[in-house]
């Protein structure tokens, strides 16, 4: 017999598509207080976990850090050949129909920022966001199902609330991160709506983060009894660390674990 009737013939690719923000990218502070995108991000232990349940999975990550829904739908800090995130997501999903094994999502964070400071959350900031994402979520998330097609999995996320830290700081910091609660499940609650409303499915990051639990619920943190909501996104993020690389609100590493296993419960 002749070589190529041996030959074993190489699976077709199939694709992992990761899209959004910093998240998607993995972001972390180094040890001079710089953020940038790394390969340790909740799409890349993600990845990890689902690629030996595949013949031949490839992973691509389209995510921009800073990304905010208007940005993703008409283009901003990243450059898109097609113009946005958006557009560049659907192109590459209609050039690989049939060969999409899966999805992921988290966007929405960045369009609340500027609305806080260390020292004040700004409600009507937080509002204006709020609407924002209600007008502009809908329209992505319907994009990516008409061009992903009705059976490939598509996952978006809830976010966990960084500003839960500011009860570390004083008893105005315990009124800050009250508030940041209540404004932080409204934000979700858009985010998710508009996911549910194109057959998406949702990873409740903000649960796994114990994000709404009482801050009257305590636990010992370097020496204190602080609320375990604070002390998860003390464990989970930068937000507690010391400067320079703190106070950051990206996870770090077993944070973006955390996230992952999120997203895991979703896609099993």
């Amino acid at each position: 017999m002749g070589a190529s009737a041996h030959a074993v013939k190489k699976a077709p690719r199939e694709y992992y598509l990761a899209l959004g923000d910093s998240l998607s990218r993995g972001s972390q502070p180094n040890a001079q207080g710089k953020t940038g995108p790394t390969s340790k991000g909740y799409t890349n232990d993600l990845f990890a976990a689902e690629k030996p349940k595949f013949k031949n999975l490839h992973f691509v990550n389209l995510g921009c850090p800073g990304e905010t829904t208007t940005e993703m739908l008409r283009g901003g800090g990243c450059h898109y050949a097609a113009g946005s995130q958006l557009g560049t997501a659907v192109q590459f999903l209609h050039r690989h129909k049939g060969h999409i094994a899966f999805v992921t999502i988290d966007l929405g964070a960045d369009d609340f920022r500027g609305c806080y400071t260390p020292t004040q959350i700004h409600r009507s900031c937080f509002k204006a966001a709020d609407t924002l994402v209600h007008q502009d979520m809908p329209k992505i998330a319907a994009k990516l199902r008409k061009a992903a097609g009705s059976k490939v999995p598509l996952v978006g996320m809830t976010y966990y609330d960084p500003l839960l830290a500011d009860w570390l700081a004083d008893s105005r910091g315990h009124q800050q991160a009250a508030l940041s609660q209540k404004l932080i499940k409204r934000a979700n609650h858009e985010i998710a709506s508009a996911f549910h409303t194109a057959a998406f499915e949702v990873a409740d990051v903000a649960d796994s983060f114990h994000t709404y639990e009482s801050l009257s619920k305590t636990r010992s943190y370097r020496g204190h009894q602080v609320p375990v909501p604070v002390v998860l996104i003390c464990e989970k993020t930068w937000m507690c660390a010391s400067a320079p690389r703190g106070p950051d609100v990206h996870a770090n590493t077993s944070g973006y674990l955390k996230i992952a296993k999120a997203f895991e419960q979703e896609r099993l």
